[in-house]
């Protein structure tokens, strides 16, 4: 389908953000002037009144930005073959970093100010809108150099991705793996390979893309071990005491909820166990290899979800959240137009959640409705845009942010939401079966899963910081113990399985893969919470969403009942796993 084919109420609503693309032109124009106002400012913040207004400005110029880049970058996703979409988004991508240039003065010359006067300045009235950003940026005096020593960390910034520049060029690009019958075997295609109810096909998919992983395992090896180096010296320069702190320093996470995390899951491995030992006789397998673990354990049913159908299937689900919260998202899944909804030519794959504070949210999707999944994603996505809904509402611009960390939740829960309500109102044993194999399989896929890369990256970052090498050798070692543990006697490793830990991206942003544990443990904990609970538990939920960027992690999750630097969560997590093991064998 062409992007002119599409039906307007099946587009997002780009008109409410600028009438017409000459009014999004004169906003640059006009962004041009703020910019000059910004830059204004530098080497004159000496007092609360010219650092109020340096901060308006900049705040004017942010708002004004972050409006020009969302009409911009949503009109080249939803169709990039169009020239101008893809001008206007290029012009956009380049006044960001103008923004950056006009503001890179800014910071450092806060973090010169004097410390007790500026405490004193943001406690007045005038500065509330800026209040969290002010106490987060002196948090950072600690780790801030000198101007010169900054210099060279920025100079030496611009190399500081090598590695991983390096890794995704090697294995995107000069990577060949051949064929498996008639499929050109690719990292897309591996992962539906690996799905296969062929064994052959399986296994010999694995082996392909092993083997090319082991051809180059050295050169890869030492591309991860230069990540880590990195990530080490960066942290060390800064003076903190590890990379896990630096990593975990910007979101005020103490490192105790990343050891209780891996504690917790680690300690209940044997739930782990049973789910593998659950799939192979399902598979009617008489022994379970690495390349089986994925292949699910049902067929997804045919079924027929038309979009208007879908919304309805998700406002029931989240009935509990109240009349507000379902009423607003209903409206935005149809009339308001938050949703960009079907494929066509030049539209971007995959699905994601985006706006501005002063926009609607807005969703693109690739909605099938033939695909269960479909309803899953929009129901996830609609959680992003409620949360960034209510943050806007209940937020100044400047502490309207969440950080990933939060993200997660808001968008999990709403799945599992939906995932609950469809498993019990499922009218067929295959239905039921089916729901409850995928929600298994998404647990072992981000609690499980996720933290053994999380325990991974750990291990191998502190082994060089007390001075050890992190060799092909130690690498495959102590990835392959991982393996062992987590899989358990049930699953056959073969010799190339612990190659894996050289084909994971995430590795090379590093401490990075344990949010989406948390977030899935939080999600699951709080949706017991709220569907046992009452009008407090809800509310307390919606406190949440609301509170954006406005409090740390920990303390706004805290807000929603449930304390992530105990392991009650990830605990909660894993019974409602067991729980779920336990409908799904009562099934046969």
């Amino acid at each position: 389908m062409k992007r002119s084919e599409q039906r307007k109420e099946d587009t997002w609503d780009l008109e409410s953000v600028y009438s017409c693309p000459e009014d999004w032109q004169a906003d640059c124009k006009a962004l041009e002037a703020d910019l000059a106002a910004l830059a204004s400012h530098q080497g004159k913040i000496v007092d609360g009144d010219s650092l109020y207004s340096a901060l308006c400005d900049l705040q004017a110029s942010e708002l004004r930005l972050e409006k020009i880049y969302t009409y911009a970058s949503l009109g080249y996703e939803c169709d990039g073959l169009d020239s101008e979409a893809q001008r206007r988004e290029g012009v956009a991508v380049s006044l960001c970093s103008r923004l950056a240039q006009s503001a890179s003065y800014l910071e450092p010359e806060i973090m010169a100010l004097d410390e007790a006067k500026l405490r004193s300045w943001i406690q007045e009235e005038r500065f509330s809108g800026f209040r969290v950003y002010l106490i987060r940026l002196v948090r950072q005096r600690a780790h801030t150099l000198t101007a010169a020593e900054e210099r060279i960390m920025a100079l030496e910034g611009e190399t500081a991705d090598c590695c991983q520049e390096v890794f995704d060029e090697l294995t995107d690009v000069d990577f060949d793996f051949g064929q498996v019958g008639d499929v050109k075997l690719t990292h897309a295609s591996f992962s539906s390979l690996m799905r296969s109810p062929d064994e052959t096909v399986r296994r010999e998919a694995y082996l392909k893309l092993y083997g090319q992983y082991e051809k180059h395992s050295h050169t890869l090896a030492r591309l991860y071990s230069g990540s880590v180096r990195q990530d080490i010296f960066q942290a060390r320069a800064r003076h903190y005491s590890s990379s896990l702190e630096a990593a975990l320093f910007p979101d005020d996470v103490d490192q105790s909820v990343y050891h209780t995390l891996i504690e917790s899951v680690e300690s209940s491995l044997d739930s782990l166990h049973r789910y593998y030992e659950l799939k192979r006789r399902r598979l009617g397998l008489e022994s379970l290899h690495h390349y089986d673990v994925y292949v699910p354990m049902t067929r997804a049913p045919e079924v027929d979800y038309p979009y208007d159908k879908a919304v309805g299937m998700i406002a029931s689900a989240l009935g509990v959240l109240g009349k507000d919260y379902v009423d607003t998202l209903v409206r935005g899944l149809t009339e308001d137009r938050w949703v960009d909804r079907y494929e066509n030519e030049g539209k971007r794959s995959g699905a994601f959640s985006a706006g501005s504070y002063t926009s609607k949210p807005f969703i693109l999707t690739n909605y099938r409705s033939d695909s269960l999944s479909s309803v899953f994603t929009l129901a996830h996505e609609g959680g992003h845009s409620m949360h960034s809904l209510y943050s806007a509402r209940n937020n100044p611009f400047m502490a309207s942010n969440y950080s990933i960390f939060e993200a997660e939740v808001a968008s999990t829960f709403n799945e599992e939401l939906l995932s609950r309500h469809l498993i019990a109102k499922a009218d067929t044993k295959a239905l039921k079966a089916h729901l409850i194999a995928t929600r298994l399989d998404d647990i072992v896929a981000t609690l499980f899963r996720q933290t053994m890369f999380a325990h991974y990256e750990l291990t191998v970052h502190e082994e060089v910081e007390k001075g050890g090498v992190a060799t092909l050798d130690y690498q495959r070692k102590t990835y392959r113990s991982l393996l062992e543990a987590y899989f358990g006697p049930d699953v056959e490793l073969i010799e190339v399985s612990d190659l894996e830990a050289l084909r994971i991206p995430h590795f090379y942003n590093a401490f990075y893969v344990y949010k989406y544990a948390t977030g899935l443990s939080a999600a699951l904990a709080l949706a017991d919470r709220v569907m046992d609970g009452g009008v407090k538990e809800r509310d307390d939920y919606l406190a949440f969403l609301a509170s954006g960027g406005s409090r740390w992690p920990i303390e706004s999750l805290r807000l929603a009942g449930v304390d992530m630097a105990d392991s009650g969560p990830v605990k909660a997590a894993i019974a409602h796993f067991n729980r779920l093991m336990d409908e799904y064998e009562a099934l046969d």
